[in-house]
């Protein structure tokens, strides 16, 4: 990701600022502000403000004034707590806000998380930048013959080089008849004064999904770990993964304590069913159970095979 020296400039005025304040402030976190984390080819993350830290959720949890004074092995005990069983509102006492850089494609996907506050780059008034998501080459895969939703083998040779090809000629000659419509310069005035141009809302709809948007995304805590939790497992799109995976790191400077919690109790733990959970005190009872006499479906039975290791 390629950042304009006018981009650079505006970074660096904003890094430069100070403002005095009561207000708990985190300096693992504040060494990141402003900073894009960069992601895809052209993508990146960046927080630009958040309020609380680890202590809020403490806070918030034992309703007390002021910070408290329990010992740092207490509130890590809380969090503990209120993670692993499943609270919620003392969580939603910390707030984040993000800039992130996008494509299309991945902005639609994570816009379905609609516990968020987004303004996103209008096409309206401005005009779309030239730059699109192409995948390398590890990433450029078949469709996956046992899961609709996934990925398979990974494409090779000729192949992958005319996928390729088409994605790049796509973006490119579309963008190019979205710029002939619009007929501006990049100072927005006509580039044939014969020619009135389209206007921006419908000269957009040419644009290809893997064109990069941009937008503001603000969030509490626990919705964004909700978030984490289904975008940055295994199973997701590689694509918004990656955008997941820079959030964690943002999330484990910002509120070290829920971040181990978090990690401990959603990205490294598993949910039985209840049907499950009686199966396993029946193998550990020394029961043979077979997938034919368990009363699961195929799908379930490797699942918990895979969970249990027996995969």
């Amino acid at each position: 990701m390629e950042l304009t020296e006018a981009q650079r400039a505006e970074l660096n005025e904003a890094r430069a600022i100070r403002a005095e304040t009561r207000r708990p402030t985190v300096p693992a976190l504040e060494a990141l502000l402003f900073e894009p984390i960069p992601v895809l080819d052209h993508g990146f993350i960046r927080v630009v403000d958040y309020m609380g830290d680890d202590g809020a959720v403490v806070q918030a949890a034992r309703v007390s004034y002021g910070r408290g004074t329990r010992a740092a092995n207490e509130d890590r005990g809380l969090i503990r707590y209120l993670m692993r069983h499943r609270h919620s509102t003392p969580f939603e006492m910390c707030e984040i806000k993000y800039h992130v850089k996008l494509p299309i494609f991945v902005a639609r996907q994570w816009i379905r998380h609609r516990t968020a506050n987004v303004n996103e780059y209008s096409a309206r008034y401005s005009v779309m930048d030239r730059e699109f998501y192409i995948p390398a080459p590890e990433h450029l895969a078949a469709q996956s013959r046992v899961n609709r939703q996934g990925r398979g083998a990974v494409l090779e040779g000729p192949e992958a080089e005319a996928v390729l090809r088409l994605l790049r000629e796509d973006a490119s000659r579309n963008y190019d008849h979205y710029a002939w419509m619009l007929n501006e310069d990049e100072a927005g005035n006509p580039q044939d004064e014969t020619r009135s141009g389209l206007a921006r809302e419908l000269a957009r709809m040419n644009l290809t999904l893997n064109t990069y948007t941009q937008w503001y995304w603000k969030t509490d805590l626990h919705n964004l770990l909700h978030f984490l939790s289904l975008r940055a497992d295994a199973h997701a799109q590689y694509e918004i993964r990656a955008y997941a995976e820079a959030m964690l790191r943002t999330v484990e400077a910002w509120v070290p304590l829920c971040f181990e919690a978090f990690r401990d109790y959603r990205m490294g733990a598993v949910t039985l069913s209840a049907q499950m959970l009686g199966l396993v005190r029946r193998m550990l009872a020394g029961e043979a159970v077979t997938q034919e006499a368990s009363g699961l479906s195929r799908r379930e039975w490797r699942e918990l095979m895979e969970v249990l290791g027996r995969g």
